[in-house]
């Protein structure tokens, strides 16, 4: 699955317990009719996906739904959800993309109509 968007926060790296769990969260704002604030975890060596984008890419992340079950003390089951990344891609046009001009449409050309057989040796040399 993907989720596409643009990033409206880049949390830091947290690290849990003592085997050094690492977890780092995005929230990603999808652009459509009704946008929808996503939050999206990268865990453990994921974490340093994040590290070259900043607030306000627009990007799009491959992610996986996880779901677990939790008994608390008093024995009720409660489940939880979690969006998990495992890919970023920058969705933005590089700068160098943007100098360089459309080519015009067919259209715009003018057609070579007056090519004679007798005229393909007029070089001026």
């Amino acid at each position: 699955m993907e989720i596409q968007g643009k990033i409206k926060v880049i949390n830091e790296t947290k690290t849990f317990g003592s085997n050094g769990f690492r977890k780092r969260e995005v929230v990603v704002t999808t652009e459509e009719q009704y946008p929808q604030h996503i939050l999206v975890e990268f865990i453990q060596d994921k974490c340093d996906l994040l590290n070259s984008y900043n607030v306000g890419q627009d990007v799009k992340i491959s992610i996986n739904l996880r779901g677990r079950e939790w008994t608390n003390p008093q024995g009720e089951v409660k489940y939880f959800n979690a969006i998990q990344g495992w890919r970023i891609e920058n969705l933005q046009t590089t700068e160098g993309d943007a100098d360089i001009p459309p080519v015009p449409p067919m259209e715009a050309f003018e057609p070579a109509d007056n090519i004679n057989d007798e005229d393909h040796d007029d070089l001026p040399f």
